[in-house]
């Protein structure tokens, strides 16, 4: 029988994380460990949830949601597909559901001696690999100490999340202090129609050495008409976030977006989050992986699928003040991720 266990995380940030619908200045994550009973200090796997309010899910939910499934049989599982099986009838939050599955997995990638890509029949990722950082909202004049204290310009992808009130003026200072940069725009769903969109675009476009390569999910996920609209008349590739769910017709995302960003948070595990790569592949999309805020361990699970991935959007582990892990670091803007699956005290 396997034991099961969880725990919260408390993790500072470095800075206040501001996107268009919130701000904090740390979070709860939780940490999910599953193990032989008998040995304390044998084989484990470790996952990690990071509640997401945009989808409902709270610190206090998971731990209820994982008491939930213990009592359901949790500790009875055997195999893959049984697991699967528990998540699917109980359905918990996606967080959730992403720590216990990939703690299953890095458990039995251990006791079968394999790498989590070779178990989950993906291609390896490599041994560095470059990553976008994000610089969060803030007023304009806090641009210039920002990217100095943190070394933005190391980065080869510079993600600026963006609202309507303020979002040109803080392009225009990205641009200004590091011209030609390669930047992703985020507006996290702030806009409301395509029309008001497009005049943002225009005025950003006219913005002088600003390099918008990317736009990400600028309106709500519920205006599908507006994003078919947007489509061909966006100057930048439209990447899909908030868009995608389970539920999520390809061929319909396909006629509204350009690339998808696959979160495994968001996906729910590795199974659906490959799943979700692969009918984008299939439609033409191109790919991206990304993160909420994690510790190094979450950042870790998602390189081991990157090699599915065109752009890789991982820097959630740089956000947290004392990351505590360190099987993913940074150098020059790229990550250096172990080969082991990770083993923590």
């Amino acid at each position: 029988m396997l034991h099961w266990s969880i725990r919260p995380l408390e993790l500072p940030l470095r800075f206040t994380w501001k996107i268009s619908r919130n701000a904090s200045d740390a979070k709860t994550n939780l940490l999910v460990r599953v193990g032989d009973a008998e040995t304390a200090g044998g084989v484990a796997g470790w996952g990690e949830a990071a509640p997401n309010v945009r989808y409902g899910e709270a610190p206090e939910l998971l731990l209820q949601q994982f008491a939930a499934l213990q009592r359901a049989g949790l500790e009875q599982v055997q195999a893959l597909p049984d697991l699967t099986a528990l998540l699917e009838a109980a359905q918990p939050a996606h967080a959730l559901r992403f720590a216990i599955e990939s703690a299953y997995v890095h458990y039995l990638a251990q006791r079968r001696g394999q790498s989590v890509p070779a178990l989950l029949g993906v291609p390896p990722p490599l041994p560095a690999v470059g990553t976008a950082f994000t610089l969060p909202i803030m007023e304009p004049g806090a641009v210039q100490a920002f990217i100095e204290r943190h070394g933005l310009a190391r980065f080869p992808l510079l993600k600026v999340k963006v609202n309507q009130a303020a979002g040109a003026e803080l392009l225009r200072e990205v641009a200004r202090l590091l011209p030609g940069r390669p930047v992703l725009v985020d507006g996290n769903e702030a806009w409301t129609d395509a029309d008001a969109l497009l005049g943002f675009i225009e005025e950003v476009q006219a913005i002088p050495r600003l390099n918008v390569q990317l736009l990400e999910q600028p309106l709500p996920a519920a205006c599908a008409d507006d994003y078919r609209y947007l489509r061909p008349r966006s100057p930048w590739p439209l990447i899909a976030d908030e868009s995608v769910t389970d539920a999520a017709d390809f061929a319909d995302i396909a006629r509204q977006f350009h690339v998808l960003n696959m979160k495994l948070m968001k996906a729910g595990g590795y199974l659906n989050g490959i799943r979700l790569l692969n009918e984008a592949r299939a439609h033409g999309l191109r790919t991206m992986v990304g993160c909420m805020v994690e510790t190094s361990l979450g950042i870790w699970s998602a390189l081991q699928v990157s090699g599915l991935c065109e752009i890789c959007d991982l820097d959630g582990l740089l956000i947290v003040r004392h990351e505590p892990f360190g099987v993913v670091t940074e150098a020059d803007g790229r990550l250096m991720v172990q080969p082991q699956v990770p083993v923590l005290n």
